[in-house]
């Protein structure tokens, strides 16, 4: 056959230009690296310049306010100093503080972590800080000198700063409080906003420890996350400063970044600039160097094409169809079927590789067989009915199992073709493919979707599972239960319909979790707090979650939602949390409730500039009760007790068992002794008529002591105190009466 070649000299010149065109892209491509590494460069000092600026600006800031502190903590020691009055006092502790600026104010602390002093309040706000970790810290001794705590957001203003904290002691060496000063995280952020670092560049002020104090921008949502353990944070962590290049934690993008650890205190600065950012510039000048290397190295490509083409005219037309043969007997030889080619007398003309593997006749020797030979006299009966129909014009499809060569069973998809010359058939194409694989793994998945059906069947919770439109598909029988759908009367119906969700104590229908898990495309934990309510009224407390299906190329074709019944769970806790702030006995709030609503009356009382009340009262001969008639009658007799109390108070008045026989009565809005002298009688005149106890009346009697806000105390402790000692002042003075708290212990008589 024969061959082109072409002649050495044009093809040396082909080389050359190759050679030429690859010289001057390798030239280019050196200028274009060049300038990367010197914009990186360039980029890398501006990074130190400025961590250096920043370093130095916060590091005067937070050595002010640390030797402002230290002044502070030396004047508490001073007697002189603390006996000055409160408003020169102050001035004395805070000038120079409230001048630094950024400092948001100083807080002094008492050994409990009550604001005691404050520089922005005077008096000092009512606010307990012993949970904080800069007051934690010193209290456990755990640390001394200068302590940076974690950036706490404000509870009014809802701004973040960053507390810096000093211990001081007392005479004894005791601890004694914290000094505590903020800086507003919005001085640093006003610090690191006259920087112009370009798109997803940052500026990040961090504590050694890895917590982010403040980033900019984007810092709300960051400040408090820790870093500890990421590998930026330990660069960060093993020198003083420094360099090094690193993709963030936060948001994942590639950064240069130059840091500094800020004087000696445990605080890091870094300057990160986005590398896309740093190599902008660089970018737009690769590319005009980068197009006009091109247009070189295509001018030299360009003659090249001109010597090849001239070279493939002188190609011979037999070397390209005798490659094109080839070609396509490679390509028929790999396919995975038996393809071939039967004149009108099932006579072969043309048969790929395959049939050696299906019957172990090579294509050559398969041209003298006919069809019939081919198959043998059992499968050709099989499939002449499909020969004939296929000559006479009809394409047939169909399956049939083979046993090839080898005795291996073979499941297959046979395909006739009729071969058409005008309106005669001429021949058939034959293709046969190999569906073993496939029936396998059909009865593979029919197993496995059998082993889904009884394991869903089975299990106690409910599954519902719905396309991707939301319209339920599939019920299980717990489901069929919980809803009151049969599964076929369900499906298709709308998932809100068949699973309606409310809030505990609501009507309202709630989203279904599947629908949301639809919409983000991602499972939705196990969420408790929805009643799933069916069409005949009866309600279930569920713990519902849902996840996406999704099919082998990532797309969402249903959804899946599991509701696991609560309702004695939900009962129970219920149940627990009313025990926990009521007597069991009497059902009257407890001691635990008591407090809560003594607080929330004594804040209303301070607001509204009111009075308030607290009674302390205690039954005359219940013990004899106890002894004479039993327990049973006793807590019998503290029932009828309890309920007579309540009727005799007022609906915003608290009735509350402490234990035993003493009761505890909160009145708000008493505020006197003659306001509180009627209600006083009221509650007296309670056994004023015999209590009935099995069977027989029992006349009892009781004591009581009243202490009154504010004259008698500040808080409920104290209140609490006064009243239990005018009650015993009235148990000594006769009893079945009341007695009104005086300091001097001459409780006077309420009449």
């Amino acid at each position: 056959m024969p061959s082109s070649v072409s002649p050495p000299f044009p093809r040396r010149l082909i080389v050359l230009a190759l050679l030429l065109s690859l010289a001057i892209g390798a030239l280019f491509a050196r200028a274009i690296w060049t300038l990367r590494d010197d914009q990186q460069r360039f980029a890398e000092r501006t990074s130190v310049n400025l961590a250096y600026t920043l370093d130095q600006a916060i590091g005067r800031t937070v050595g002010a306010l640390d030797h402002s502190l230290q002044g502070v903590v030396h004047e508490l020691g001073n007697p002189a100093a603390m006996a000055l009055p409160a408003a020169l006092r102050d001035k004395l502790l805070f000038d120079n503080s409230l001048r630094l600026s950024g400092v948001g104010g100083v807080l002094v602390l008492d050994a409990e972590g009550h604001i005691v002093i404050d520089s922005g309040s005077a008096p000092a706000r009512q606010a307990n800080l012993a949970d904080r970790d800069y007051f934690r810290v010193f209290q456990g001794g755990a640390h001394t000198g200068l302590f940076i705590g974690v950036p706490v957001r404000g509870r009014l203003s809802g701004e973040y700063s960053l507390p810096l904290a000093r211990a001081y002691y007392g005479a004894d060496g005791h601890f004694a409080g914290v000094v505590v000063g903020i800086v507003r995280l919005e001085h640093f952020n006003g610090l690191f906003a006259q920087l112009n670092l370009g798109p997803q560049s940052s500026v990040t002020l961090l504590r050694v420890d890895g917590t982010v104090v403040t980033r900019f921008p984007d810092s709300d949502g960051l400040v408090g996350k820790s870093l500890a353990g990421t590998a930026n944070m330990r660069a960060v962590q093993a020198a003083r400063s420094g360099t090094f290049k690193g993709t963030a934690v936060l948001d994942g993008v590639p950064r240069q970044y130059a840091f500094r650890h800020v004087g000696d205190y445990p605080l890091a600065l870094n300057v990160a600039q986005a590398v896309d950012t740093v190599l902008a510039d660089w970018r737009r000048n690769a590319w005009v160097l980068g197009s006009f290397a091109l247009v070189l190295m295509l001018g030299c490509v360009g003659l090249a094409a001109l010597f090849a083409r001239e070279l493939q005219r002188r190609q011979q037309v037999g070397v390209r169809l005798a490659q094109a043969e080839r070609d396509l007997r490679t390509i028929l030889d790999n396919v995975p079927s038996m393809i071939g080619y039967w004149d009108a007398d099932l006579h072969n003309r043309f048969a790929n590789h395959a049939y050696v593997d299906w019957f172990g006749v090579g294509p050559e020797k398969l041209k003298q067989l006919s069809m019939r030979e081919l198959l043998g006299e059992a499968l050709y009966a099989k499939s002449l009915p499909y020969l004939e129909q296929a000559l006479q014009g009809h394409a047939q499809l169909f399956e049939r199992t083979v046993v090839d060569a080898y005795g291996a069973e073979r499941h297959s998809i046979a395909s006739y073709v009729p071969d058409f010359d005008g309106s005669a058939v001429r021949g058939i194409f034959v293709q046969v493919t190999d569906i073993t694989e496939r029936k396998r793994m059909e009865g593979e998945l029919f197993e496995e979707k059998e082993r889904m059906r009884l394991t869903l069947q089975s299990i106690g919770d409910a599954v519902v599972c719905t396309d991707a439109q939301g319209r339920v598909s599939y019920l299980n029988p717990v489901a069929e239960r919980m809803t009151g759908w049969q599964a076929f009367d369900a499906a298709g119906r709308d998932v809100d319909d068949v699973v309606p969700l409310h809030l505990p104590g609501g009507a309202a229908v709630q989203p279904s979790p599947l629908r949301h898990a639809l919409a983000e495309v991602r499972p939705l934990g196990p969420t408790r707090g929805v009643v799933l309510q069916r069409g005949d009224g009866q309600r279930f407390d569920v713990e519902e979650s849902a996840s996406p299906i999704a099919d082998r190329h990532g797309q969402v074709t249903g959804a899946v939602m599991v509701l696991h019944d609560v309702t004695e769970s939900v009962a129970m806790a219920q149940r627990m949390a009313h025990l926990a702030q009521y007597d069991a006995l009497t059902d009257l709030p407890n001691r635990v409730l008591l407090q809560d609503r003594a607080r929330q009356a004594l804040a209303q009382a301070r607001r509204e500039r009111q009075g308030l009340a607290v009674i302390y009262l205690d039954l005359d001969g219940f013990k004899q009760v106890n002894d004479r008639l039993g327990h049973d009658a006793g807590d019998h007799l503290l029932v009828q007790f309890a309920r007579r109390l309540q009727e005799a108070t007022r609906a915003s008045d608290t009735v509350s068992r402490q234990g035993g026989d003493e009761f505890v009565v909160l009145l708000p809005g008493i505020g006197s002794a003659d306001t509180v002298g009627p209600v006083a009688r009221k509650i007296l005149a309670v056994c004023e008529e015999a209590f009935l106890l099995e069977g027989q009346p029992v006349q009892i009697g009781m004591s009581g002591g009243i202490a009154l806000f504010p004259q008698d105390g500040e808080t409920f402790e104290a209140l609490a105190r006064c009243a239990d000692a005018a009650m015993y002042a009235a148990k000594r003075q006769g009893r079945l009466q009341f007695r009104l708290f005086a300091p001097n212990g001459a409780h006077r008589l309420v009449r």
